[in-house]
């Protein structure tokens, strides 16, 4: 008996120090630098997109460089809005401060997200919504960009018909178009103006059957924004040898193979939105307020293709100039909500 005992007490004191020295000998959890702010990304299409996705996740890169050492960045591609809910909540997790759902179909998901963890900072956008007090959003005042965009398309058209392939009728997406139609009225009152939507974001088939039959009716300067424009574009491209051109809403699009067509683009300077959000996270300030995009804030750019200089070089170029220095200048001077489709 005795025996039994012994051995006992001596298996108790084993299991003893093992677990002392396992207590001893386990990493501790490790110290998030308070200086670094971690930011996810969740996207609908890829980093690589030529568009809407792309402009944020080199926004997000821009902003490392603008703010070094500050920013701790990864993302998640191809989400839609039902994987996005458990990707959000592996960085909520892992401690990430700001989570960005680059997407208004990410809506309902962010302000469900927001109430359930209030101390980490949410956002989503295109939206003026002001939300919660942990939930930022950005808008894009995109129709500066679209009379850009319809101040070449005016003056360049060479049959007096131009289109416009958007995705829906809403958001930074409705901006731009209306944008487009007073730029194009601006220079050019008789010209025709076709406006149809592909109803999505992304069908880039859908896009580029929209922008074959407004060529086949005539146009011959055609617009398009978000990811689905890709297409639009593409279906230019397919008349290399006609007098057919692209200007858009993402300077990307001038270095890839259907750049060719490409008199101009615009781009988002997501940076703008980035180097915002780090403040507001240095600030104290977690949400509540709808961060906007313009020419006098740093939130667009804008690049004529050097390659088709001959094509905007003189009255063009300096028509453009004029309207950046104004937008420059003073936001919010581009009454888009005057534009009705059904008079044009």
């Amino acid at each position: 008996m005795r025996k039994l005992l012994t051995m006992m007490l001596c298996l108790v004191l084993v299991s003893s120090a093992l677990f002392a020295a396992g207590k001893t000998e386990a990493a501790p959890a490790a110290k998030k630098d308070a200086n670094v702010v971690k930011i996810a990304l969740i996207i609908e299409n890829t980093i690589d997109d030529k568009g809407w996705c792309q402009a944020m996740h080199d926004g997000i890169i821009e902003a490392q460089g603008l703010l070094p050492g500050r920013i701790d960045y990864t993302y998640s591609e191809k989400m839609s809005p039902v994987d996005a809910g458990s990707a959000a909540r592996q960085y909520v997790a892992q401690g990430y401060d700001i989570v960005i759902a680059h997407g208004a179909q990410y809506k309902n998901l962010i302000l469900e997200m927001a109430e359930e963890y209030p101390n980490v900072t949410f956002a989503f956008g295109t939206s003026s919504e002001i939300g919660p007090a942990n939930v930022f959003t950005y808008m894009p005042e995109s129709e500066e960009t679209g009379y850009l965009s319809g101040l070449i398309a005016g003056m360049a058209t060479k049959k007096n018909i131009v289109g416009l392939v958007g995705p829906v009728d809403a958001g930074d997406a409705a901006r731009y178009n209306r944008g487009y139609v007073l730029g194009v009225k601006a220079v050019n009152p008789s010209a025709k103006v076709m406006v149809a939507h592909s109803g999505s974001f992304s069908d880039f088939i859908k896009a580029g059957e929209i922008a074959q039959s407004q060529i086949k009716s005539g146009a011959d300067i055609l617009t398009g924004s978000s990811q689905q424009a890709l297409g639009a574009l593409r279906a230019v491209a397919d008349h290399r040898d006609m007098d057919i051109w692209w200007v858009g809403q993402d300077t990307a699009q001038i270095d890839i193979p259907e750049g060719y067509k490409v008199l101009a683009a615009s781009s988002y300077n997501y940076a703008s939105v980035v180097v915002g959000l780090v403040e507001k996270h240095d600030a104290g300030i977690k949400g509540g307020m709808c961060l906007p995009m313009n020419f006098n804030n740093g939130g667009f750019i804008f690049e004529f293709n050097p390659a088709l200089a001959k094509m905007y070089d003189g009255a063009i170029k300096a028509k453009v100039a004029e309207a950046i220095a104004s937008f420059t200048a003073k936001p919010n001077m581009v009454n888009y909500t005057s534009v009705d489709y059904s008079k044009l």
